[in-house]
């Protein structure tokens, strides 16, 4: 069985997948790995994960914690009206099972630079 970080919150136990801190940013960084498509209630657990970690496990002089959900599939319809448009700390990422060839990185290069350019 995979060890998770356990956290206890009012006699209710929730557990997630990985847990780092990242000294040079000087902050948590959640990790929750989802083997199926990314759904709504993914990004509010998430989000409960991070302002949890917030408020009672982060320090004082710590950065705001970011939250990683990595699944096999984002729409970005859900993305589009959840939490993650609005919060600059939580990210949804697709996963792939297979390494790309270097034409589909290219293209992948050129989709995120014009999706990046788009929200300027």
């Amino acid at each position: 069985m995979q060890d998770k970080k356990r956290i206890d919150v009012d006699g209710d136990n929730f557990y997630i997948d990985l847990v780092f801190y990242n000294y040079v940013l000087k902050c948590f960084v959640l990790i929750d790995l989802k083997l199926d498509k990314l759904r709504h209630q993914d990004i509010g657990q998430m989000d409960f994960y991070v302002r949890y970690y917030d408020n009672e496990i982060k320090a004082e002089d710590d950065n705001p914690t970011i939250g990683i959900i990595l699944c096999s599939d984002k729409k970005d319809t859900i993305v589009k009206y959840s939490v993650l448009n609005d919060n600059k700390n939580l990210f949804a990422s697709k996963y792939q099972l297979y390494l790309p060839t270097e034409e589909e990185l290219v293209r992948e290069i050129e989709k995120q630079k014009e999706e990046f350019e788009d929200k300027k």
